[in-house]
């Protein structure tokens, strides 16, 4: 693949530039609530301006992006140290699902709210005993006449105590195979069947929950896909959640590391000497910025897949994988050079440290995606 921008994507890229230079909002404040309202003022500006959901087609609000101009937009984001927005997972990963596996009324209907960040989606997979194994969850949905009446439980459901919507996998027909018995459902988050339960991470913070569902209801026109059909309406999400990311993570971490080979130029050992003159240290900087550079290139090898191919495919697997290792890799070694000031919570580094430990768990553990990887990408034999 080419690299070099053409000069279409170069004026993209220089337009974006420009507007975030001249629209930046600053630094998110301190405390969820804040935060989160900071996130979405900054998500209505942007659509506003026509940045929202830039992939997207342009008849359901999009600005009919490329690819490639989409993944110009995820590093130029990340560049800017421009902060997220609160729809995260609607657009890049409810929106594009809808607009795969909806009706046209459902894409007219869910779509703009997604884009003005009016109404916040979550994903409601994972289970307490099936978080990895998606296809073996126990959340039930019997028909009841026009409506589905929904019970069980899911954890880890990023925002959900700020959403309005949730992505919900359920088990519509006990009888069939565990992959061919699930239904793909938009649950409205505001009824009282429905209790979330904020999770509190080592880091202090709770963007994690719990959902407590107890013959919730929703509505048959709520199914996406159709009945029965939804492992492969899962499948579209979840390829969507590991490749959209992949340029702005690969940006974010070559930005940290070059905060980290800033911040080993300026620590000195307790035996005086600094850092970066470290032999060890270099050469773990080093092999950082190797790893850096192939998850980079890895992402342009995932984006010419997909344009070949017109979707996500199992190779945003590997990228997330890969990602995961580095992020952790690097916030190791920052702790190793701060040394007994590690122990400090107020230090950035420390929270970096403490957050990537989801980094190998969340968006699809490291063996699973090892799994999908080996089996889907490398084409070896399924170990069972």
């Amino acid at each position: 693949m080419d690299l070099t921008l053409s000069q279409a994507e170069e004026a993209f890229r220089d337009e974006l530039r420009s507007w975030l230079g001249e629209n930046h909002p600053g630094h998110e404040p301190a405390g969820d609530e804040a935060a989160f309202e900071f996130r979405r003022e900054w998500q209505r500006k942007l659509h506003g301006a026509g940045w929202a959901g830039v992939s997207w087609p342009k008849e359901y609000g999009g600005r009919g992006a490329t690819l490639v101009e989409q993944a110009i937009f995820n590093e130029e984001l990340v560049r800017a140290r421009a902060p997220q927005v609160a729809n995260v997972l609607g657009l890049a990963m409810g929106g594009p699902t809808v607009i795969a596996h909806g009706t046209e009324e459902q894409r007219k209907r869910y779509l703009p709210p997604i884009l003005s960040a009016q109404e916040i989606w979550c994903q409601g997979f994972s289970e307490p005993d099936s978080g990895s194994d998606l296809a073996s969850l126990k959340t039930r949905a019997v028909r009841h006449g026009d409506q589905w009446v929904v019970s069980g439980q899911k954890v880890w459901t990023t925002f959900a105590h700020h959403a309005k919507w949730c992505m919900l996998v359920a088990r519509t027909d006990p009888d069939a195979p565990k992959h061919k018995g699930l239904t793909y459902f938009l649950m409205d988050m505001e009824q009282d069947a429905v209790h979330v339960r904020p999770l509190r991470q080592i880091t202090g913070e709770a963007e994690f929950n719990e959902l407590f569902i107890e013959e919730a209801r929703i509505p048959d026109e709520n199914i996406i896909g159709g009945e029965g059909n939804g492992w492969a309406v899962a499948i579209t999400t979840l390829m969507h959640e590991r490749s959209t990311l992949a340029f702005g993570l690969q940006v974010g971490v070559q930005i940290a590391l070059g905060e980290l080979i800033e911040h080993a130029r300026q620590t000195r050992a307790q035996d005086g000497i600094v850092a970066s003159d470290d032999p060890v240290v270099r050469q773990r900087l080093a092999q950082l910025l190797i790893e850096s550079e192939i998850l980079r290139l890895n992402a342009y090898r995932g984006l010419s897949a997909i344009m070949r191919g017109g979707v996500p495919g199992p190779e945003g697997s590997l990228g997330k994988w890969h990602w995961s290792e580095v992020n952790q890799s690097l916030t190791e070694l920052a702790m190793d050079i701060a040394g007994p000031y590690a122990m400090s919570a107020e230090d950035r580094w420390t929270y970096r440290f403490l957050r990537a430990r989801a980094n190998s768990i969340e968006g699809g553990t490291t063996e699973i995606l090892k799994n999908i990887v080996a089996e889907r990408v490398l084409g070896l034999p399924r170990m069972r």
